[in-house]
């Protein structure tokens, strides 16, 4: 073994990849403190940190990150309406900044020079965990060993890793039978690589940790009603406004008001009845388009839910300005650019966007759906009177003759010079 060069802190999960590389990283000589994010995902977390320790780990950071995951990133997604290219809502994308952030933090703190991380050349992992450690530690050094000749030559894919594995003692999860990558948070659970590769594959029922662990299950569960509260007084700290404050079950009256005790209610109730489960291809931003399965249990019952609070309070244009800016804030978001100086302003104009977010939004979850029953809020632009069929109300219904005609004056012009047209080249 070559002499200690210097000390680098391992994003850490204790999967193939990352147990390896801690080894790896022994092999080259560095002193190795590895780093575990506690991100909401099921871990044995004093199992992980015998392991790390036995594989060579000079020390081991086992951080509880979960509270500010929701506060700070998941629900500034959720004001957003945050989704990427229509239909991801971003799980691995709002966790990556959250973990480099404290990654760089360790690092910091222990006087180190490197981090390391174990994603793969091809990912978008690669990008998020580097921007954020640049962005928040500019002289920072990162070894990202799937990147490195010396690395991918000696492991061209996951068999070698885990004949690697089987040679140091490595006990690691997967197997030649389940090769497949799986990263798990709060926020989602997601299926990648090994037969998923595949795109015409569609038996991987086996895949789900949320409760939609087969299609089959699904059809045997009954309605939940729930009411979830946007907005108002909230009893944590900070701007609540177009974030979850409260969540009742209207069935049995459990009811959560914490971030994150009501973030975990919501993926047990969700999840029980399949909600939020795709199986999509994407466009990764190094140029290539990938497969994944993805369970958002949470997360897709309020993204249904806020954006129905949403349309009930917001000024028509300003959401039409506002919708513009969450498909930009998802592509940043998506591509690593959380720490950049544009994700900061599209935060800010979203946040301010929320100021009359608030009300409660009654939800059914059940086989597989989400459906908004109802809604009320105190800051509604909803005018029952105004818009009812049995009601005049403040308004002028022979107004509305004059409007059309205005707006059909540029349609009859269109055709009037369309028909010169046709006619000319008819002759």
């Amino acid at each position: 073994m070559a002499q200690p060069k210097d000390t680098v802190v391992l994003a850490y999960s204790g999967g193939l990849d990352t147990s390896c590389i801690l080894v790896w990283l022994k092999e080259q000589g560095y002193n190795v403190i590895a780093y575990l994010a506690n991100i909401g995902q099921k871990e044995d977390f004093e199992a992980a940190q015998k392991k790390a320790l036995a594989l060579g780990a000079k020390k081991v950071y086992i951080e509880d990150i979960s509270k500010e995951f929701v506060e700070e990133f998941i629900w500034p997604a959720v004001q957003a309406n945050a989704l990427y290219e229509d239909r991801y809502l971003l799980g691995t994308a709002l966790a990556r900044p959250c973990i480099a952030r404290k990654l760089v933090e360790i690092a910091q703190r222990e006087g180190a020079q490197y981090v390391a991380h174990g994603a793969t050349g091809k990912g978008n992992d690669q990008v998020r965990f580097e921007l954020t450690c640049y962005a928040l530690c500019p002289k920072i050094k990162v070894i990202a060993p799937w990147r490195l000749p010396e690395f991918y030559q000696r492991f061209p894919g996951r068999r070698e890793l885990m004949d690697y594995a089987k040679e140091h003692g490595i006990p690691v999860p997967v197997t030649p039978q389940t090769p497949w990558s799986m990263d798990e948070n709060l926020m989602h659970i997601s299926y990648e690589a090994g037969i998923l590769e595949n795109p015409k594959v569609i038996d991987h029922s086996q895949c789900g940790s949320h409760g939609a662990k087969a299609l089959a299950c699904i059809c045997s569960l009954i309605d939940n009603f729930t009411a979830v509260r946007m907005g108002g007084k909230g009893p944590f700290q900070g701007d609540t406004r177009g974030v979850p404050v409260k969540v009742t079950n209207t069935r049995d009256g459990t009811t959560r008001c914490s971030a994150l005790e009501l973030f975990v209610y919501l993926n047990d109730i969700a999840g029980k009845h399949g909600v939020g489960r795709i199986d999509i291809v994407e466009n990764r931003f190094v140029g290539m388009k990938s497969r994944g399965i993805y369970e958002t249990p949470a997360g897709t019952i309020l993204h249904h839910a806020h954006l129905d609070i949403e349309a009930f309070t917001m000024d028509r244009e300003v959401r039409k300005i506002k919708q513009g800016l969450a498909v930009k804030f998802s592509e940043l978001v998506y591509n690593g650019f959380w720490h950049s100086p544009e994700c900061e302003f599209l935060r800010q104009c979203i946040g301010r966007s929320q100021e009359g977010v608030v009300g409660t939004v009654r939800l059914s979850v059940c086989k597989g759906q989400v459906y908004v029953l109802g809604r009320e809020s105190p800051r509604s632009l909803y005018n029952e009177e105004l818009v009812s069929m049995n009601v005049q109300g403040d308004y002028e219904p022979a107004d509305a003759t004059g409007f059309i005609n205005i707006n059909s004056l540029r349609l009859k012009e269109y055709h009037r010079l369309q028909s010169k047209v046709t006619g000319k080249q008819a002759e």
